[in-house]
């Protein structure tokens, strides 16, 4: 494959990009132990996204890795993953945001978030802020306890790891540099995205 765009997001940042039908978005993680949070809808009808539970369904797992497909909520394949140099990702947390830092951490005042990231860059195509839904939190390491209790611990990723995702149809894609302290195991990274044909 030719990387025909590379891009490098600077910790707590993010960026949206059109991706269409046959390209492989790589997420790498150039450092190590740092979270993407990785949103996609259809270029056709941004209606249609990237959803956790289809994905879950059809698959029949929460731990979704390379040769598993990703749905949509109209049941459709937006996303194939092709490889996968790590394993382990999240698809239950929602991305964080400004009520999650003021109801979770007793956060006061302004904290940079996965969700004003995705909002404001998808923004300029047409996605609002209620259409973003649960992310796929790549690197995210999380385990679900007997109890059903999640329990965050550091991304598994190493520095250079990274994750191809194959375009099912045309698609917009925000990612992001997690802002989570936890996620990230408090210390925030950048994040690097490339375009591959």
């Amino acid at each position: 494959m030719s990387v025909l765009t590379s891009h490098h997001l600077a910790p707590q940042t993010g960026m949206a990009f059109q991706l269409q039908k046959g390209q492989v978005v790589r997420v790498i993680d150039p450092e190590g132990e740092q979270v993407a949070d990785f949103m996609a809808f259809s270029a056709f009808d941004p209606r249609e996204a990237l959803s956790s539970g289809r994905s879950f369904d059809y698959n029949n797992t929460i731990y979704l890795t390379s040769g598993h497909v990703l749905y949509s909520n109209r049941s459709n394949p937006l996303l194939t993953i092709v490889q996968d140099r790590v394993g382990k990702h999240d698809f239950l947390y929602t991305p964080c945001s400004l009520e999650t830092f003021r109801l979770l951490y007793k956060h006061e005042g302004h904290h940079p978030s996965c969700f004003e990231n995705l909002a404001t860059n998808l923004a300029p195509f047409g996605i609002q802020p209620d259409a973003i839904p649960t992310t796929f939190n790549i690197f995210m390491n999380v385990d679900v306890l007997q109890g059903g209790e999640l329990r965050i611990s550091p991304p598994l990723s190493r520095a250079g790891d990274y994750i191809d995702l194959l375009a099912e149809i045309d698609l917009i894609v925000g990612v992001t540099a997690c802002s989570a302290e936890m996620s990230n195991n408090y210390r925030f990274k950048p994040i690097e995205v490339e375009i591959r044909d």
